[in-house]
């Protein structure tokens, strides 16, 4: 991967054919988990870290504020996952993303990583792997490179906006 960096008014990164085919699947797992039916992931831990409850002390407030919001949540997750998707070179190569799309972007892969850290364990105590072999250790390189990626990419749009000042 080369990072994000910024080009003009756009921020620019180079993905290999191993990286954009990863980020292929983890989008296609957050897709399935957002086009679930609501009753199917109810108690996925995921799903929580990705739709909090509104309210955590009162269940009553936390299903109506959830009743009223939770398609909302979904359907923009969905349209940034979307946006994403179409951004995504298919066999590695050149991301270009205007302020819009990096915006997509940012949410989507901040998505990924807290469903691959829900679901692989991820606390704040969590080290990058010594040896990636083993699934494990697989996984969390996959999460320490989603890290690195939105990094890059929060760096440049946050480049763009101090030179707009």
């Amino acid at each position: 991967m080369r990072p994000f960096r910024r080009r003009g008014g756009d921020v620019v990164a180079r993905l290999d054919t191993a990286e954009a085919h990863v980020l292929g699947l983890l989008l296609d797992q957050l897709e399935q988990l957002l086009d679930a039916d609501p009753e199917d992931v109810d108690g996925d831990p995921v799903m929580a870290r990705l739709l909090p409850a509104g309210h955590r002390s009162d269940p009553e407030l936390a299903a109506d504020y959830r009743e009223l919001t939770e398609a909302a949540l979904r359907s923009g997750k969905t349209d940034d996952l979307a946006a994403v998707r179409a951004g995504l070179p298919p066999g590695g190569g050149e991301v270009r993303l205007d302020a819009e799309q990096a915006a997509s972007w940012l949410r989507t892969t901040n998505d990924l990583r807290l469903a691959l850290g829900e679901r692989i364990g991820v606390t704040e105590d969590t080290e990058p792997p010594e040896d990636p072999s083993g699934e494990e250790g697989q996984q969390l390189a996959v999460y320490y490179w989603l890290t690195a990626l939105q990094g890059s990419l929060v760096d440049a749009v946050a480049a763009g906006r101090d030179a707009r000042r």
